[in-house]
């Protein structure tokens, strides 16, 4: 059998780069080398593609470092020929990795026509692709840039396509597509954090920004966030009313991160996680048992949330159990809304449906995210392992859906 050759995309400019190499290590360490033959392509922080750089296989947060994609001394420059598709990809010489954005000579990000024949002796063949798992979290991955180009160039890719990814990326449109069907969201307000310069103009605007809170009639406690960021980078939880300084000191964080900031009330309930699986396009959606993130440390009186550490770097903070402890009817319902709420947005491939399941039953839709996180200890994957479809095999349907 001729192995499908997979180039498998990881790195990123976004925040959640690590996380995307961590992803990325679980995915090459567990494909099927008998069916697929994997092709690692690293994006660094600022932009370039490359291969032959540090092997991500070797990658982990076990000792607290971040993983990075860098160029090395042994390392190339990816560069595509989007008219070729399939074939379009190429590799130049280790000389043309050098940065276009500070004035020097040099492809940078790696996008050049093969019409320049100028060109034609730093660049060989990759060779042909026959789809892409583009591993990548948050924005120039995960937001339906990178699936538009994929789409351009007509090469098949792992996940949903360029509306859904761009619409779940944004949480603020995420719950207008979900309100629209139907489906309940957590009430809050989206500000506009480009009216405000600087912190000095965030504070001096506290009250407004708490005005318009208790005109939405929110309650406490409050979660601040960006709308099109992930693994909880720039999240604040906000505890006391009234507040306006801590209020506006949280509107600052989330606008590190993107100008449009959510507030939304914080929801007395569970939060239970659905992994959704359409691995072909007009697949009926599957979904698998419910899970839920077990904060440990609330059990100890820690009045804790799940923020970054609590997902990546802090192993005593949390685990996974799946199915979650709920009775098996709201499990269903669960997995209804999830399916629901997936087709909504038109989901294609994979996504992780977060939900609130509140003490007297109500379900409503936290967020939907296209490319979870991808690790074998990852929510997606042990969602379905505990459903009866093994990681390794959950790889190989979401490629071979898509292969064509």
């Amino acid at each position: 059998m001729t192995k499908k050759r997979i180039v498998v995309l990881y790195g990123g400019r976004a925040d959640e780069h690590p996380i995307s190499c961590i992803s990325a290590a679980s995915v090459l360490n567990a494909i099927d080398t008998e069916r697929f033959e994997p092709i690692p392509v690293g994006i660094t922080k600022d932009g370039q593609w490359i291969v032959n750089g540090e092997d991500p296989r070797g990658w982990s947060l076990d000792n607290g470092d971040m993983p990075e994609v860098k160029v090395t001394k042994d390392s190339l420059p990816v560069m595509l020929d989007v008219a070729l598709g399939k074939d379009g990809f190429f590799i130049g010489e280790h000389s043309e990795l050098r940065a276009t954005n500070n004035g020097s000579a040099g492809f940078g990000t790696g996008f050049v026509s093969m019409n320049d024949s100028g060109h034609h002796s730093v660049i060989t063949p990759l060779g042909h692709v026959d789809a892409v798992f583009p591993v990548l979290h948050g924005p120039y991955g995960e937001d339906g840039t990178v699936q538009g180009l994929l789409e351009m160039m007509d090469v098949p890719y792992v996940g949903c396509g360029v509306f859904a990814s761009a619409a779940c990326m944004d949480k603020h449109y995420t719950k207008v597509l979900l309100a629209a069907a139907g489906i309940p969201v957590a009430p809050g307000i989206t500000l506009d954090a480009r009216e405000f310069n600087a912190a000095d103009e965030f504070a001096s605007n506290g009250a407004d920004i708490l005005a318009r809170v208790q005109d939405a009639g929110l309650r406490y406690p409050l979660f601040v966030k960006p709308s099109r960021a992930g693994s909880s980078f720039g999240v604040t939880k906000v505890e006391h009313e009234s507040d306006a300084a801590e209020l506006a000191a949280a509107v600052f964080e989330a606008s590190k991160h993107d100008w449009r900031v959510l507030v939304e009330q914080g929801i007395d309930g569970r939060e239970v996680e659905c992994a959704v699986l359409a691995a072909k396009p007009g697949d009926k959606p599957r979904v698998s048992w419910p899970g839920e993130i077990v904060l440990d440390r609330r059990s100890e009186g820690d009045d804790q949330f799940y923020d970054f550490n609590s997902k990546y770097t802090d192993a005593q903070a949390s685990h996974v159990e799946v199915p979650a402890n709920l009775p098996k009817e709201t499990l269903e319902r669960v997995r209804e809304i999830a399916a629901k709420g997936f087709t909504a947005v038109d989901g294609a491939g994979l996504s992780r449906v977060d939900t609130f399941v509140t003490p007297t039953g109500e379900i409503m839709i936290n967020e939907i995210n296209t490319m979870p996180g991808f690790t074998s200890i990852s929510m997606y994957p042990k969602a379905w392992d505990a459903t009866g479809l093994p990681y390794t095999d959950l790889i190989t349907e979401l490629i071979e859906g898509i292969l064509r």
